[in-house]
This record gives structure tokens, sequence and C-alpha cells, in this order.
């Protein structure tokens, strides 16, 4: 058992398939593509066109765009550095599995 905040009773679950069980069905190994930049530098363009491309090569994809996490995961984030900052962290956290 482990501790979150004040909660004591939260439990990792392990999943029943794992990394390489998933990789041998869908054929293709897990990485990450962190594409960075200004505000309107084309980050989401070149991320949904890099996502097209492997899908024409028989390749799963899933774009996490900035904006997108904004309306969910990190609605209560604005732009202030801090925010900034937390909002990599919860991103990275999520993409960490």
């Amino acid at each position: 058992m482990s501790t979150m905040g004040n909660s004591t009773n939260i439990f990792w679950q392990e999943s029943p398939v794992g990394k390489l069980e998933r990789q041998k069905l869908l054929n293709q190994k897990g990485c990450v593509v962190w594409i960075t930049g200004l505000s309107g530098s084309g980050k989401s363009t070149l991320a949904c066109s890099l996502s097209r491309e492997l899908h024409t090569r028989g390749k799963l994809s899933y774009i996490l765009d900035g904006d997108n996490i904004r309306h969910g995961l990190n609605k209560d984030l604005g732009f202030k550095a801090e925010d900034r900052t937390e909002n990599i962290r919860r991103v990275g956290k999520y993409v960490e599995k």
C-alpha cells in the first residue's frame, strides 16, 4: 500500500497485459515524440501529418495535443510559468506508462 496526498487507500493496479504483449500484438514498439515550440509554430499541424503518415504505414499513434489536454486533464491551468511547468509534469506522467 502507498499513500498519495492524504489518501491511504490508493493501490497501484497492475495491468494483466504487459508492454511486450502489446508490442507483439501491434507489431510495433511504443515511443513518445514530444514536439515543442512557440504558440502558432505548427506543432499540431506537424503532429497530425506524422500521425497520418504512420497510419498510412499501418502503425497506431495517438496525439496528445496541448490545447486538447487543457480542455480536460489540465483545464485548471493557465499559462503562467508555474502552470506551464505543471502542464508538462502532468502530461509527462500520463505518457510515462
